[in-house]
Formats: C-alpha cells, structure tokens, sequence
C-alpha cells in the first residue's frame, strides 16, 4: 500500500489516529467511529491500515480497548508540531487540513500576526496533553518568573488546556502550593506523566468550574458617537457588554479585549476602547489583572 496513492479523506483519518495516539496515549475502534460518523467496521479498516502503513507507532492493549502509542512512535501523515495540533484540540477538530502541493484549499489569501510565546517540543507537550487525558500526575520542570522557583521540580495534577490567544497554560493542581493555578506551556522545560490517578480534577477547581459575568461599556472619554459605533462592534443594543468568562479565564479575557480597569478610569481611550464597570466583583478573582 502506498501511502502517496491514498485519498484525502482516508489520510484525514490516519492523521486523527496518529495525533489522538500521540497526544493521548491510546486511540480505539470508537474514537475513529464517532469522530468521523462511521460504522465500526469502517474504523476497524483504517486501523488496520494505518498498521499496515505505521507497523511500529501502535501497540494492541487489551486494558484499554485499543493501541497505544509506542515508544519508537514517528509521525507519518500528521505535523505533530503543537503549533499545529493544540488549536484542533480547542476547536474540536478530529485532524488538520492535508492540502496537497501547497495549494489553498479555498483559493483565499489570508493571513495572521506573528506570535512571540513559543512551545515546547512535542514530546513535552504530548506528556501534558496524556496527563489530562489519562487524569494522572505529571511532574515537570517549570521555569518560573519568581527567582526563588526558576527551573523547579514540581509534580501537578493537570485537568485542561488554556489559549489565550497569544499563549497556551495548562490548568492543573499544585501540590506544593495547595491549590489550582495556570502554568504557561513554554516554560515548562520538562514533563513526565507519571503512574497511577491523580487525587484532583476539574470539578474541586471552583474557579474553572464557577462563571462570572464582566460588564463592559464603551470608554466615556471616547466621543458619544464613537461609543454607539463600538456597541456596533460587539453587537450589542444596550449600553454595556456583557460577557460571561470562567473565573480562572478573566484577567486573560481583560487583556485581549484591551480593558480599561483602572479606579479613575485614566488610560488612553483610543487604546484602551472599554472599561469594566463591575470591578469589585471581578478583583476577588482577578486581582492581578486589574490596572
């Protein structure tokens, strides 16, 4: 079987087994079913096929119904880049879009901002995304902002990724600090996924699981006609936004949406187009974010 003769659609769906059984660990008969709204013994084809194509990547387990990731596991129809495949995870995606000969799928020419923040190579990344996915401990090397914890050891229970739009954390459980807090992918320098279950999940976080609503309204230096323009905007007929944010998610939300919170509200209108009118409600939770 050639892997170059093998149509678009079915590639699609060995890149999913090849990215699910990376990131995850395992990927099953089901997985592929219900990704691609196929029969079982459909499924069941394309495994067989990506094991005739990938003889080394999978490894059968009884335990968990389906393959795990070998240790000799290369990629050979998926970018494993996080880059590539942290924003399908996100999205929900079941794999990226395969164009071939670099030709636009859709014939548009678009573009984006460079980002600064970096990743971690794949083999860090693919020990996070097993964590949460397999609800165990990860213990990892963080190099942290603070002095006195630069390049720390720490073991974490993590439970769900985050993108800000301009970088990726990770929202895990601290056991040195007690408590549920973010940790920015890039630093972390290493990360082994480690035996057993983790003792937390999302459900004891409240502030991933609890909501809060941010009010926000047109910045009242902006002239009266600029600010019904930047209801326009957001689409709203009133004369505050209203957006409701996770708790842990709100100083993130603050800083892409360029929120004046300041007590005086004193920033630059023309960059600083809102300002938050519920301030006290949100510096319980974010205080940190608050101008």
């Amino acid at each position: 079987m050639n892997i170059e003769t093998l149509k678009w659609n079915t590639r699609q769906r060995l890149a999913y087994i090849e990215t699910k059984a990376y990131y995850t660990g395992t990927v099953s008969r089901s997985d592929v079913a219900s990704s691609f709204a196929m029969s079982d013994p459909g499924a069941t084809k394309d495994l067989k096929r990506y094991n005739d194509l990938a003889p080394d990547n999978l490894i059968y387990k009884q335990s968990v119904f389906g393959f795990v990731a070998s240790k000799d596991f290369k990629p050979y129809f998926s970018d494993l880049d996080p880059a590539e495949i942290l924003p399908l995870i996100v999205d929900n995606q079941p794999s990226p879009w395969l164009a071939t000969n670099n030709k636009s799928l859709f014939g548009l020419s678009a573009n984006r901002l460079p980002k600064l923040a970096r990743l971690p190579d794949k083999e860090t990344v693919s020990q996070v995304t097993r964590a949460i996915y397999q609800k165990c401990k990860l213990r990892i090397i963080y190099a942290s902002l603070s002095d006195h914890e630069r390049e720390q050891s720490r073991i974490i229970e993590p439970h769900s990724l985050i993108s800000t739009g301009l970088r990726w954390h990770v929202r895990a459980y601290n056991e040195d600090s007690f408590d549920f807090r973010d940790f920015v992918l890039s630093r972390i320098l290493e990360a082994e996924a480690l035996e057993g279950k983790a003792d937390s999940n999302a459900d004891y976080d409240e502030d991933w699981t609890e909501t809060l609503t941010l009010e926000l309204a047109p910045h009242p230096k902006l002239a009266p006609k600029q600010q019904l323009n930047l209801l326009v905007d957001y689409s709203e007929d009133g004369t505050n936004i209203q957006l409701t944010v996770r708790r842990a998610l709100l100083g993130y939300a603050l800083h892409n949406l360029s929120v004046d919170s300041t007590v005086d509200q004193s920033l630059n209108p023309n960059a600083f187009q809102l300002v938050l009118v519920n301030r006290e409600e949100v510096e319980i939770y974010a205080s940190w974010a608050l101008i």
